[in-house]
């Protein structure tokens, strides 16, 4: 788990996740360049706050459109910002992909709203809104750990990217036709003490994307409701989510639940990769490991 020393600063190891750049090569990046300037603890632990993270994202970002890391490491945060800016407006380069997922995180990190706006609405110009999802806005999600992750408590910061990305997935929901009626129908949920969405409202767009139905339960519901909405909706198909660490055992319970209560339907899982590993969902449930293995499934 890591270490918050309060909901505004970060240790190294979460730096390092939101950037994508290894603790050790942060520390050369410090020494060498003068890149970060990090505070220290009472116990001499490195810790940064939100200015350094959106400091280093920055510094990721231009080093990845082909500025050189001594340039960049002299340079105060004013020139660095401005650089990201103009380069945001006519970048071509192989990581154009990278670049937009670091800056929407430095947006999140640093509760800048409207500069998130700014990034999304380029993105979408961009790449259009099918692809902006697959190659933008699920890594950013992947990279902080808002989809995968273990049931730690993360910081607000996350919580207000992960609500902004939340209505992003809802907008680009609403904004798909319907479905024909003669369309698959899925039926998409997360467990009882499952709260976590992100995951879930990706693959519903996904669905929707598709041209199959989706019947949309969210979190956190009981396996008598769902038992009831199957026999309601007549579903074809059921996707939920594990993303929460729990007791293998107690997991192994709910699968075997799950299989006796709704028989006879194609099910399928996703989410915690450490935590699914030890199941054995058997040929019944069918373990969906990547956002292509559900589109495959999707245009089967």
């Amino acid at each position: 788990m890591l270490q918050i020393i309060n909901m505004d600063t970060f240790s190294i190891s979460q730096i390092s996740q939101f950037s994508g750049v290894k603790p050790h090569t942060i520390r050369m990046w410090e020494q060498r360049y003068g890149a970060l300037k990090p505070n220290r603890s009472e116990g001499n632990t490195r810790y940064y706050s939100n200015a350094q993270l959106r400091r280093l994202l920055n510094i990721v970002s231009l080093k990845n459109a082909g500025y050189k890391l001594g340039e960049l490491g002299a340079m105060p945060d004013e020139k660095l910002n401005e650089l990201v800016l103009e380069e945001q407006e006519q970048t071509t380069t192989d990581q154009t992909d990278e670049y937009f997922v670091l800056q929407l995180i430095a947006a999140g990190m640093s509760y800048d709203e409207l500069y998130f706006e700014k990034v999304f609405s380029h993105c979408l110009l961009r790449y259009g809104m099918t692809d902006a999802y697959s190659r933008i806005i699920y890594p950013v999600m992947v990279r902080l750990g808002l989809m995968w992750t273990s049931d730690r408590m993360p910081p607000v910061q996350e919580h207000f990217l992960s609500n902004l990305l939340r209505q992003k997935l809802l907008t680009a929901i609403d904004s798909l036709p319907p479905a024909e009626p003669e369309a698959d129908k899925w039926l998409l949920f997360l467990p009882e003490n499952e709260f976590h969405e992100l995951g879930l409202l990706f693959a519903h767009y996904l669905i929707r994307r598709s041209g199959h139905q989706a019947i949309y339960l969210g979190a956190n519901v009981p396996l008598q409701l769902l038992r009831n909405a199957v026999a309601d909706t007549g579903s074809d198909r059921l996707l939920f989510f594990l993303v929460h660490n729990d007791l293998p055992e107690n997991s192994r319970t709910y699968l075997d639940q799950l299989k006796d209560s709704i028989p006879d339907k194609t099910i399928y899982l996703s989410g915690n990769r450490d935590l699914i590993s030890q199941l054995k969902t058997g040929k019944s449930m069918i373990w969906l490991k990547s956002v292509e293995h559900l589109e495959q499934q999707l245009n089967a």
